[in-house]
């Protein structure tokens, strides 16, 4: 289970304090797969980072009793002079991973060749979202964190990882934050609504997007 208590995010900028997620309380049971609604700015990536351990709540508790992966397609924590199998490596290590079975796993899925054993500093963005993608899918998370749409590589790619992620693992939580209503119905069993640091929890995704439709609609008028 993940479990958010009574959480709050405070960023510290040079005109004060700014309030990015205000008492935030979620819950989610293993084998659930929950959508999280925001416009850009609503404080959907900070949220998924606070579930994930990335970074710590100003205030409140955050619970975890399953696994749960980085971001998926995000490749911000490689250790850049590292190459892409020593941080293969690293990963299996910290999560107590086998790594024999995993490197040939990780090779064939992110199709980076000879460069799977160069430094990740002379990665392109595309080839470390790769890299991250494959590393994730080489753990047998409990949940898996997807921020925005996943959309690594070409087509083709994109649709290996749509099956290695939504088929294959269809057993495993999933919360998907996202402002793309469509991806998350797709996906999701049901739905939240982030504004203005506040989280609207719903039990099925067409109420919230309904909800989160006038709420956009409102804004826009008033602006």
């Amino acid at each position: 289970m993940i479990e958010l208590n009574n959480v709050t995010k405070v960023y510290e900028t040079r005109s004060g304090p700014r309030t990015v997620l205000s008492n935030i309380n979620f819950k989610l049971k293993k084998g659930e797969k929950i959508g999280i609604l925001g416009r850009n700015g609503a404080g959907k990536s900070t949220l998924i980072r606070l579930i994930s351990g990335a970074e710590p709540a100003t205030h409140g508790v955050v619970k975890r009793t399953m696994s749960i992966s980085w971001p998926l397609a995000f490749g911000g924590a490689f250790q850049g002079s590292l190459t892409g199998l020593d941080n293969l490596r690293f990963v299996c290590r910290i999560y107590g991973v086998p790594i024999a079975p995993a490197i040939p796993f990780v090779e064939e899925f992110s199709e980076l060749g000879a460069y799977l054993r160069e430094p990740v500093k002379k990665y392109s963005a595309g080839m470390r979202a790769r890299l991250a993608f494959a590393i994730s899918m080489a753990v047998d998370f409990d949940c898996f964190l997807i921020d925005e749409i996943i959309a690594v590589g070409d087509s083709r790619f994109h649709e290996k990882c749509h099956h290695e992620l939504f088929v294959k693992r269809q057993h495993c939580s999933l919360i998907i934050v996202s402002h793309d209503a469509e991806f998350v119905r797709r996906h999701c069993d049901k739905a939240a609504v982030l504004i203005s640091g506040q989280l609207h929890a719903f039990d099925d995704v067409d109420t919230a997007y309904t909800f989160y439709q006038e709420h956009t609609r409102l804004q826009s008028e008033h602006q």
